[in-house]
């Protein structure tokens, strides 16, 4: 039995504008609420980070949990109201402030343990980006991500047609959108910053998505040859058929050690395996589900069933 994927896909398409809209709603909620479609991290905006825990939480033994306005309201008695606050794991203190010197970071630490409770040196991390770094890194990444959508349109119009490429740069927008918004709500509702190495998760799921389009738009091109009579929307049936298997395992195979990362790995990759993989899985999806049904669709428009040439 062929899987049907044209036969479904307005419900595909729907489903997928859904989630694009959704996320595109989150971006612009971010921006009026914190002047960025993204919560970004130190790499972008510049400035201080301070992580540390109190030392109570070793011994389980603290009387009460962080508060952010506790600590506000110590940031503001030093002149650091525009700080940014996290209380993470209930006695873990992150603070992003603006660039502090050696002198106004002892004061601050100073401040905090005499008016809260000591902190543990140990778990101490402190982190200091210049704005001007932060704003190159920034234009560099979203240089490259241009770049590699401009040079997979150049190589699929050499290796296919025009509308081939156009339709898989659209599964390829698809993807990095619903990542973007997923981060996007996510920066919302949990404070999730995003930093370089999600620059460098969008540039792996992008190649990771053409490459599964890749794959069925060539077998597409194979069954035209094959049984040129057919209507154009069983030849892309046929070739998603043909290569589901592929797609799946590869996707899964690949899927399983981000999964890991997500769950083991150290907080520094947590959210750069999340990335991965809710963008691999839209990847696999958009293969599927977008981009070849958006070419059975362009190609047998209007009265036309067949396809008469690739």
């Amino acid at each position: 039995m062929t899987f049907r994927v044209s036969k479904q896909r307005n419900f595909w398409w729907s489903f997928s504008a859904l989630l694009t809209i959704g996320g595109l709603l989150a971006m612009i909620i971010s921006w009026f609420t914190i002047q960025a479609p993204l919560r970004p991290s130190l790499d972008f905006v510049g400035g201080t980070r301070i992580q540390t825990t109190l030392a109570c939480a070793k011994q389980n033994n603290c009387s009460e949990p962080l508060t952010t306005a506790r600590v506000q309201a110590i940031l503001d008695e030093e002149g650091l109201s525009n700080s940014s606050i996290q209380v993470l794991d209930k006695y873990t203190l992150s603070v992003r402030t603006k660039t502090l010197d050696e002198t106004q970071k002892t004061t601050l630490r100073t401040a905090l343990n005499e008016k809260i409770g000591k902190f543990d040196p140990e778990t101490s991390q402190e982190d200091t980006v210049g704005p001007t770094i932060g704003r190159d890194l920034f234009q560099s990444g979203l240089l490259a991500l241009i770049v590699s959508f401009f040079g997979i349109a150049v190589y699929l119009s050499f290796r296919f047609q025009r509308d081939y490429a156009f339709f898989a740069i659209v599964a390829l927008f698809h993807d990095v959108l619903i990542t973007v918004g997923v981060f996007a709500v996510l920066g919302l509702i949990a404070g999730v910053e995003v930093d370089s190495l999600f620059l460098v998760s969008l540039l792996t799921i992008v190649g990771f998505s053409v490459n599964d389009t890749v794959v069925i738009y060539d077998r597409v091109r194979e069954n035209l040859e094959k049984t040129p009579d057919l209507p154009i929307d069983e030849v892309v049936d046929n070739a998603v058929e043909q290569t589901l298997s592929r797609s799946i395992n590869t996707t899964l195979t690949t899927l399983l050690p981000l999964v890991a990362i997500f769950l083991f790995g150290g907080a520094t990759l947590k959210y750069f395996a999340l990335a991965l993989i809710i963008g691999f899985a839209a990847g696999a999806y958009s293969s599927i589900f977008i981009a070849s049904t958006l070419l059975a669709w362009w190609r047998g428009r209007g009265s036309k069933t067949r396809m008469v040439g690739a």
